[in-house]
């Protein structure tokens, strides 16, 4: 079955965290609470599509000709899931709690693609 990668997206300059950074320190525990039980109940809804369930990704060193320099990008966690279609990847996504209680802005969801040659 093909594989996906899910990319979750968000940074702190979207307007998702300006939103969230108004909540007060009550509502935004109340939300993480909520967002993490429906994170887990996602977790168990998909578990026969979870490949990876991989996790939350830190500081971000970009290596190029240039040498190894730190930066940033949007992206804040990833999985690895299977599906029979790209469209039945994304579905899996949608109204995920990553962005309908947390304060992330999307998954981009995209094919494992076989490697050349191999």
């Amino acid at each position: 079955m093909p594989q996906f990668l899910a990319v979750f997206t968000g940074g702190p300059d979207s307007p998702a965290m300006a939103r969230w950074a108004l909540l007060t320190d009550e509502q935004r525990s109340a939300r993480q609470i909520e967002g993490m039980a429906q994170w887990n109940a996602w977790v168990e809804a998909n578990a026969a599509a979870i490949v990876m369930l991989g996790g939350p990704l830190g500081a971000v060193l970009r290596v190029s000709d240039a040498g190894t320099e730190a930066t940033h990008n949007p992206m804040s966690a990833f999985s690895v899931v299977s599906a029979d279609s790209h469209e039945a990847a994304a579905a899996l996504f949608e109204n995920h709690p990553h962005f309908s209680v947390f304060p992330g802005d999307g998954v981009d969801v995209m094919p494992v693609m076989p490697v050349p040659g191999r």
